[in-house]
């Protein structure tokens, strides 16, 4: 990782990025264990229930579209370090909403703020990381987001249990505030690449990505990717809550081992990449996605569910590590532009799954969720593995 930035220690970068990325992920996954808490205060189903995480990555996804043009203008490290420490408002907002109305704005607001630090990360690593070390060095940075998952997972079914859901957001407000202006401290530090044009424009830079054949079907694949992944994991702890008998706690614990399974594949990037390449993990990551659904569906005992969230975060970081590198690479002259529509077409993929699996909740049960994730994955990577083969010929 000596590529990296000669006039700034390596781990140093990687561990600022990661750290924000820890913050901004954290969020996501906080209100999963609260669900059913959340139906009942506020009267209103399981599926309404779940608006509180599509409004924050239907926000955090639309995002994008404004992140990726400035973080190429101004900067992606100044542009992710002023909107981390925007985040506490949006959480702030939540914590003390007194209806569930104002739990949606406060969740959209932190949404479309969290939305600059991954993509501008990890654009920032392309910029300054070769492609030959890349997929190893944005698996290191990957530990910040994996953590972030996981933790809110725990933090929002331990503070549900105790203290009450929006002592959550409390916590949210107060480490974003933290890191953001320990960002701000490092700008100076901290290079970027000067802006490849003059002026500030939005639609040129998205319609230049989107002309080009490779980033579409990049995009089209993570978009499916974000539905089918976490548009059944959103339901796991409210599944295990409501056929296991656990806790909040506990049904965030069990679900929060999905940082386990991704962490075994950070820790093993470099050897992965090397013995199996692209074509043969994103062919095995939709396999492994469709035997964990399986568990959660039709394990006897919750202990298997915990097997079940391992092979979920080892076999999505199967797929989406090759993912994600491919974005960092897909348009290099507006690299900011392309990880921000990457990141974009995740999200939007997350909001319609939830919002699909949503309706499915209401009209038959989680069960059928789980389902259509189970059939529909191991397509998706043999689909997305066919393309790397058939584009390289061509490379």
């Amino acid at each position: 990782m000596s590529d990296l930035v000669p006039d700034l220690p390596d781990r140093r970068v990687i561990f600022l990025l990661a750290t924000a990325a820890f913050s901004s992920t954290s969020a996501f996954r906080i209100l999963d264990p609260a669900l059913p808490q959340l139906s009942a205060e506020f009267s209103v189903s399981t599926g309404e229930a779940a608006k509180v995480i599509t409004w924050f990555v239907f926000a955090y996804g639309l995002s994008q579209f404004f992140y990726g043009p400035v973080g190429d203008r101004f900067g992606k490290f100044r542009t992710l370090a002023f909107a981390t420490l925007a985040c506490a408002l949006g959480n702030l907002l939540a914590a003390g909403a007194p209806t569930f109305e104002w739990v949606l704005v406060g969740r959209a607001l932190s949404g479309a703020t969290a939305a600059a630090i991954v993509p501008l990360s990890m654009a920032w690593i392309g910029d300054h990381v070769p492609y030959e070390h890349r997929q190893v060095t944005l698996a290191q940075f990957m530990i910040g987001t994996i953590l972030g998952t996981s933790a809110g997972l725990v933090i929002g079914g331990v503070m549900t249990d105790t203290l009450g859901w929006r002592w959550s957001f409390v916590l949210l407000a107060a480490v974003y505030t933290v890191v953001g202006v320990w960002l701000l401290r490092q700008l100076k530090d901290v290079p970027e690449m000067p802006p490849k044009q003059r002026g500030f424009q939005v639609i040129a830079p998205i319609a230049g990505v989107l002309a080009l054949p490779w980033p579409r079907t990049v995009l089209l694949v993570v978009l499916i990717e974000g539905a089918l992944v976490f548009g059944g994991l959103s339901f796991v702890p409210a599944y295990l809550q409501q056929t296991q008998g656990l806790t909040s706690t506990a049904a965030g614990l069990v679900t929060a081992f999905f940082g386990l399974g991704a962490m075994m594949y950070v820790f093993r990037a470099r050897w992965l990449v090397a013995r199996f390449g692209e074509i043969r993990l994103t062919f095995a990551g939709g396999w492994v996605l469709a035997v964990c659904y399986l568990l959660y569906l039709w394990g006897p005992h919750w202990s298997l569910a915990i097997l079940a969230s391992v092979l979920a975060g080892f076999g999505y970081y199967l797929l989406h590590a090759v993912l994600q590198t491919n974005a960092t690479q897909m348009a290099v002259h507006a690299r900011g532009t392309a990880v921000s529509l990457f990141a974009s077409f995740l999200f939007m993929g997350q909001a319609l799954g939830v919002g699909v699996g949503a309706l499915v909740v209401d009209v038959a049960s989680i069960s059928w969720v789980f389902v259509g994730a189970c059939l529909a994955l191991p397509l998706l990577g043999m689909f997305f593995s066919r393309a790397i083969a058939a584009k390289r010929p061509a490379q």
